[in-house]
């Protein structure tokens, strides 16, 4: 007769079968081992991309929203063709509407990569493909269902052992594609990271960029699963390419045991937001920190107009005592964001919530800060378009040493900027309630005619 087994080794065993991935779970799944480098801006990020794009043996993958054609990205540009020359397989996906810009320029300077490699399917592909999300090539591609939700994420990996990803575009930090050359370079993060979840942000990446060019080449795809020998064979694996893969991961949040041997330091958690399973995840994931925080929130975003729950759960924290410091735009790029994040400083500053606005630069940071043992840093605003609509991807941190290192350089951030303090708040109250209902009218038909329903 054979004895049960405890339940901590029957813990041990599921968490060794993996049997549920990843992304089955709407919470962030946590894993230990990981090396993390915070990169401040461009200058930081791109040499480190290009050096390890030069020294790429098997495969990269890149995603972003905004591929310029300036001298640094396209740098950057030529570093992937010169992969692709050696051997690399390269993969590249772009927003049809962050790149509409450059698109061609990239296209052209993208396609010197020479020759072909095999595929698995025995036919042959370009050792470099370029993918574009949802292009806009004309005007009546706006009239196609879902085109409003964009492909904002920032991710690249490189042979699955480091992975690049934050809030910065592939463009010169003193480049505003609206407001020209800048002085000062704008402020933004991005995350450079060695350990287990770079596998699953390659996977995330080969997921858009499936997605992408399956959108497509989708009659070419079809024509090719008629005629194959065996279309329901390629019928499943067509289904997988389009579908977020599902890995397994440790469990979080999934009503299991997470087991602290399972979880050495540094401990991170890929977060993601799609139109699939994933929608509300980074947000869900931001309230539920912020509901457990004890000493502090710190949250620099450009764009701030979060829903009911987020707004509560600032407010929640700060009645606990709880210091609340919001980094917002002071030099604003776009006058409707700075419309919607000012109409709703007086009901911050009622509930006790500080809010400064960064004064040398455009400010395009998107970081959260909770107390010691929480962060995250990636592409998602605190807006309804990062938050509802757009394809976003955020990595949570667990460690006090890169906690150190992060708030220390948002206390420089926080030094640069001014305070808004209740007295500078001198428009009428008439103003502001204009101001809070055009927001919220504009906020309310573009979700609308996005195809997004219920309570925000």
């Amino acid at each position: 007769m054979t004895t049960p087994a405890p339940p901590l080794e029957k813990a041990r065993h599921r968490l060794r079968r993996g049997r549920y991935g990843w992304y089955l779970q709407q919470r962030p799944v946590l894993q230990g081992g990981h090396r993390i480098t915070l990169l401040r801006g461009g200058e930081q990020l791109f040499p480190a991309m290009r050096a390890a794009i030069d020294a790429a043996q098997h495969e990269v993958w890149l995603a972003t929203y905004i591929f310029n054609d300036d001298d640094e990205a396209l740098a950057i540009a030529d570093a992937l063709v010169a992969a692709a020359a050696r051997g690399v397989r390269v993969r590249v996906v772009i927003d049809g509407f962050g790149t509409k810009h450059s698109r061609s320029r990239i296209e052209r300077r993208l396609s010197a990569a020479p020759g072909v490699v095999p595929v698995p399917s025995g036919r042959s592909a370009r050792r470099l493909q370029l993918a574009v999300f949802r292009p806009i090539e004309r005007w009546t591609h706006w009239l196609q269902p879902g085109q409003l939700r964009r492909l904002h994420m920032k991710l690249c990996t490189v042979d699955d052992t480091v992975g690049y990803i934050g809030g910065i575009n592939l463009i010169d930090d003193r480049i505003d594609l609206n407001h020209g050359r800048t002085e000062a370079p704008r402020l933004d993060y991005a995350l450079a990271v060695h350990g287990p979840v770079v596998d699953t942000m390659a996977q995330v990446v080969r997921a858009m960029w499936s997605r992408a060019w399956h959108g497509r080449d989708w009659r070419d795809a079809l024509r090719r699963l008629i005629v194959a020998p065996r279309p329901v064979q390629r019928l499943r694996t067509l289904m997988r390419e389009l579908r977020m893969p599902m890995r397994p991961g440790t469990q979080a949040g999934s009503g299991e045991p997470v087991l602290p041997a399972t979880l050495q330091p540094v401990q991170a958690a890929l977060v993601v937001r799609d139109n699939l399973r994933q929608r509300r995840t980074i947000e869900r994931a931001c309230i539920e920190a912020m509901r457990g925080a004890q000493r502090r929130i710190w949250l620099v975003t450009p764009y701030f107009y979060p829903g009911t729950d987020f707004r509560q759960a600032l407010a929640d924290a700060a009645r606990r005592g709880v210091e609340v410091r919001l980094l917002l735009q002071g030099k604003a790029d776009y006058r409707l964001a700075a419309w919607a994040a000012r109409a709703l400083y007086r009901e911050l500053h009622l509930h006790g919530v500080h809010v400064h606005e960064y004064l040398p630069a455009f400010l395009h940071a998107k970081v959260m800060l909770i107390d010691d043992d929480w962060c995250t840093v990636g592409s998602s605003n605190i807006d309804p378009l990062s938050l509802l609509l757009n394809l976003e991807a955020n990595l949570i941190v667990s460690d006090a040493g890169f906690h150190a290192t992060l708030a220390t350089e948002l206390s420089r951030a926080f030094a640069d900027s001014r305070e808004i303090l209740p007295d500078s708040l001198r428009e009428g109250s008439w103003m502001r309630l204009v101001r809070r209902a055009v927001v919220a009218w504009v906020a309310y038909v573009y979700l609308r005619v996005a195809g997004v329903t219920g309570r925000y």
